[in-house]
């Protein structure tokens, strides 16, 4: 705690400085019952997992003006959907989302376009119905599934190019 001004200090005086401990403390070890004894599990419906991935829950904000939905589409759907798509592109690259992340996951679903392909319109219909209530967490892992890694690896600028000449290209539809 910092002393009051009118309390003299010498100028000479001792200034803390680091020391190392006494003791060395021995080295950590994976020996505790519920530790993993190897990564973190993937695979399946695992999802995909990365450091701070939440952030896109905040980001997802910055979006609402600027989306397109159908009246038949949800708000909570559609975030829902591209904020987990977004968080297996951050989670690509072993960082937070970015607000890149979730702009390429609007733009591969045609949601940042006013005159998005009636088509893909259909097709997101179908894959974001209900995807943001819990017991839809196997739509909802299909959903981000159906966006290929390859695609998600792409620039901002090659994402938005692509889809502007074919945006069949970017999904994995079956």
């Amino acid at each position: 705690m910092g002393a009051p001004r009118h309390v003299p200090q010498s100028p000479t005086g001792d200034a803390p400085v680091y020391s190392s401990p006494d003791v060395v403390p021995l080295s950590w070890k994976n020996a505790r019952p519920g530790d993993l004894s190897s990564e973190q599990p993937s695979g399946g419906f695992m999802g995909h997992q990365g450091p701070d991935q939440g952030f896109a829950l905040r980001l997802r904000r910055a979006f609402r003006d600027q989306l397109c939905i159908d009246e038949t589409e949800h708000l909570e759907d559609v975030e829902s959907g591209c904020v987990q798509i977004a968080m297996k592109r951050a989670s690509i690259y072993g960082r937070a989302p970015v607000v890149h992340d979730l702009e390429i996951a609007y733009r591969i679903w045609g949601f940042l376009d006013e005159d998005a392909d009636p088509q893909l319109i259909e097709e997101r219909l179908r894959r974001f119905e209900g995807v943001s209530e819990s017991h839809h967490y196997a739509d909802l892992r299909r959903l981000v599934a159906a966006v290929p890694v390859e695609t998600l690896q792409m620039s901002r600028e090659a994402v938005e190019g692509r889809y502007a000449s074919d945006w069949k290209a970017l999904l994995e539809l079956q």
